[in-house]
């Protein structure tokens, strides 16, 4: 069984970029905006533990700014265990993981965002 721990050196300036742009949405009230960002670091760093559950507390925070119950519900199970699941390496692939989606259920990935994980060597 492979150990996931740290994101990759390649990888890690796409999910930086991604966590700066929501930064700057969410400073300019763009929330809409904000979110879609947090959902692709959040496809970037899933398998990567730390990665993962520091987009799921960015996640839980949203939900907190928004006064959104269902997401704030929603995220708590996903801090919990989507680290965990990350670090042995069972993820559902390409989840964006808001509480709008079912959390174990894979999604396809968009094909900008297939190019990052080529550009960072990332294959499997």
């Amino acid at each position: 069984m492979k150990f996931y721990t740290s994101i990759p050196q390649k990888l890690g300036p796409f999910y930086q970029t991604e966590l700066e742009k929501y930064q700057a949405e969410y400073s300019a009230g763009k929330l809409a905006k904000a979110w879609n960002h947090l959902e692709r670091a959040h496809i970037i760093g899933q398998r990567y533990p730390y990665a993962h559950s520091y987009v799921h507390w960015k996640m839980l925070q949203f939900g907190i700014k928004i006064k959104s119950t269902k997401e704030i519900l929603g995220q708590i199970p996903r801090l919990v265990f989507g680290g965990v699941k990350s670090f042995v390496g069972k993820i559902p692939v390409g989840n964006p993981g808001g509480a709008n989606v079912p959390p174990l259920q894979p999604f396809p990935i968009e094909k900008e965002l297939q190019d990052i994980f080529r550009k960072a060597g990332i294959t499997d």
